[in-house]
């Protein structure tokens, strides 16, 4: 088997055949720090955390690189409004995000660049469009000639005239076409600037991914992705960029999460529907919020209300009861076998199948999540119908789901979840009032524990519990 990923590029699923295996060189896109980050944003950094994961279990050693645009206009306005500097702006909000993505358990990348301290690279880049033709200077300004690249448009799929159609000239700009976009910008009054040949000025957005994509992968990147809405302007500008630099490719493999929508609409700040991750996680488990997002295929479009958020809740606390029910019964395991125990090592062979294949299709985490119920749903037939049970099976259930869940993590099973000594001893104490008959205590002892959140289901093999 082979990972397949469905390309922008090409509009259809390739094989994936990174260019010096077993390394992967992924980028993706980063934020704009000038504000808290939405669950929108959220759902391309999960998204792309599961699909790290996934290719570093299939053997991969992924390089991973996530960039800060730490200067653009939407800062400079933000920052004169609260009348801050942009770098006290950009501080602020990248220790925010660092916070927000950790909560989600988002794992950081192995580089996290910032436009800021990339200004030489930047320069020399815009230097070598100049020199190749690709850029002209206008009062000032520097922009990149979109009409010197004949494939401008290709990862939009649209031909130049088809984007002129849409495209405008913001007030200010003084270039030949309105598809040319900036590269360089003059300084004006209260905005950071940098020395330039060309002046004093800054980087315009675009110039920034491919800078500091070049700059610390030197090659043809495996994987560029981000979110969908990046897809026009900044994808195809990075790719006119690095082909007016380098007449190469930027990268083999173009991936983008879908748009992810509040109460079926478009999430908008006109709309004020914008839910931010930090306000979210004031309501919320953040791996309900994490099991929500991976619950559909990251380029389909998700929708996302409290509802919603509810029923992943539920489905993934039946994953991870799952397994705490298989810890519960495991010190009492031995060696016995019997049809039980046949039929479910075989089912615990085709999950493993099954969810490789999955993943392996584009990285389909709904799939992939509809294998692990399947699994529950045995493993939870398997713990009412054997006994004694098969303590190698146990363990082998155990240790799939452990690795399974450290792709998608949407169980907290770091540690064997346990309870507070006083709840355990009132469980020890109803136990022994049942055995007693005394079934005044055992009930009162278990509405008690109903009350704190401890729900009690009495099996043939003992006393099970579970949070509410």
């Amino acid at each position: 088997m082979a990972v397949t990923i469905y390309n922008t590029l090409s509009r259809s699923k390739e094989e994936f055949k990174p260019g010096a295996p077993p390394l992967v060189t992924f980028y993706v896109c980063g934020p704009t720090v000038y504000d808290y980050i939405h669950i929108g944003n959220a759902r391309v950094f999960i998204v792309f955390d599961v699909i790290r994961r996934y290719l570093e279990y299939r053997g991969y050693e992924v390089k991973f690189i996530q960039n800060y645009t730490d200067i653009d206009d939407k800062m400079i306005k933000r920052a004169n409004e609260q009348g801050i500097k942009v770098s006290e702006l950009a501080d602020r909000f990248i220790k925010a995000f660092e916070e927000d993505v950790a909560a989600l358990h988002v794992r950081p990348a192995d580089i996290n660049p910032k436009a800021t301290e990339h200004i030489p690279q930047i320069i020399e880049l815009v230097e070598r469009l100049l020199q190749n033709g690709y850029a002209y200077i206008s009062e000032g300004d520097v922009y990149y000639d979109t009409a010197k690249f004949p494939e401008y448009g290709r990862l939009t799929k649209q031909k130049q005239d088809e984007l002129l159609a849409g495209a405008r000239v913001e007030p200010g700009e003084k270039k030949r076409s309105p598809l040319d976009f900036v590269l360089w910008k003059q300084k004006k009054e209260g905005e950071p600037a940098w020395e330039s040949p060309w002046g004093e000025g800054r980087p315009g957005w675009h110039i920034e991914c491919s800078a500091m994509s070049m700059h610390y992968m030197n090659d043809i990147l495996d994987i560029h992705a981000g979110g969908t809405d990046l897809i026009f302007p900044h994808h195809e500008n990075e790719i006119a960029q690095t082909w007016g630099a380098e007449k190469r490719p930027l990268a083999r493999y173009w991936m983008h999460a879908g748009y992810l929508n509040i109460e079926e609409q478009k999430m908008s700040k006109s709309l004020g529907n914008v839910l931010t991750v930090r306000n979210l996680l004031e309501e919320h488990n953040p791996l309900d919020l994490r099991f929500l997002i991976l619950s559909a295929h990251y380029r389909s479009p998700l929708n996302f209300n409290a509802e919603l958020v509810v029923q992943s809740r539920a489905g993934r606390l039946r994953l991870q009861e799952m397994l705490v029910n298989l810890l519960a019964v495991f010190d009492e395991a031995g060696q016995s076998s019997g049809e039980q125990e046949q039929k479910l090592r075989s089912d615990l062979e085709e999950t493993k199948n099954r969810f490789v294949e999955a993943m392996d299709d584009d990285f389909n985490t709904a799939d992939a999540i509809g294998v692990l119920f399947d699994l529950a749903r045995n493993c939870n037939i398997y713990l009412k119908e054997a006994h004694p049970y098969n303590s190698q099976l146990l363990d082998e259930v155990i240790q799939f789901f452990r690795q399974v869940n450290d792709i998608l993590d949407i169980a907290d099973i770091s540690v064997p979840e346990s309870l507070d000594k006083e709840i355990a001893e009132m469980i020890t104490r109803r136990d022994q009032a049942r055995a007693e008959k005394d079934f005044a205590t055992a009930d009162q002892i278990r509405d008690e524990l109903q009350s704190r959140g401890i729900i009690l289901e009495d099996t043939p093999h003992g006393t099970r519990w579970k949070r509410k």
